[in-house]
């Protein structure tokens, strides 16, 4: 039951979770994750809402994913780090972005999410689970079972 954390870039957004209560951990090679990270892919963990201790106020961007669901993104209003996302649809699970953890050494990844849309000069790891889009709704099913 190891206490995680992590922030943006400039310090004002900062959160705590435990390790034992991520749900599982992705690559989402999905275009709007490109954009918002300005890189070939969004490295997200899956965590319920109810898990995550948040300090600080996100800014949040809403638009329609690639998925059809709307996705808000939050960000510092002060530095621009994006640091969580979650579809309205299922607001409950949290998708944090890896990047912000103090320390990532311990995180697992389970998927690469929209392998049709990852570019050749960020290779998607073949060596675990790939989808060309979406999951899907028995991966959907799982893990909203996994967050209660």
């Amino acid at each position: 039951m190891k206490q995680q954390t992590g922030r943006c870039q400039c310090g004002k957004i900062k959160y705590s979770l435990r390790e034992d209560k991520v749900i599982s951990g992705h690559h989402c090679h999905c275009k709007d994750c490109q954009r918002t990270t300005g890189s070939g892919k969004a490295t997200i963990l899956f965590i319920a809402k109810k898990y995550i201790d948040l300090k600080g106020q996100l800014k949040f961007f809403e638009s329609k994913g690639t998925s059809g669901s709307n996705v808000r993104r939050g960000f510092c209003p002060n530095c621009g780090s994006g640091v969580l996302s979650y579809s309205k649809q299922l607001s409950h699970i949290l998708f944090l972005k890896a990047g912000t953890l103090d320390d990532s050494s311990w995180v697992k990844i389970d998927s690469n999410f929209f392998t049709k849309s990852a570019n050749n000069w960020d290779d998607v790891d073949k060596s675990i689970k790939c989808f060309d889009a979406n999951p899907g709704f028995m991966f959907g099913l799982k893990t909203l079972f996994k967050s209660f």
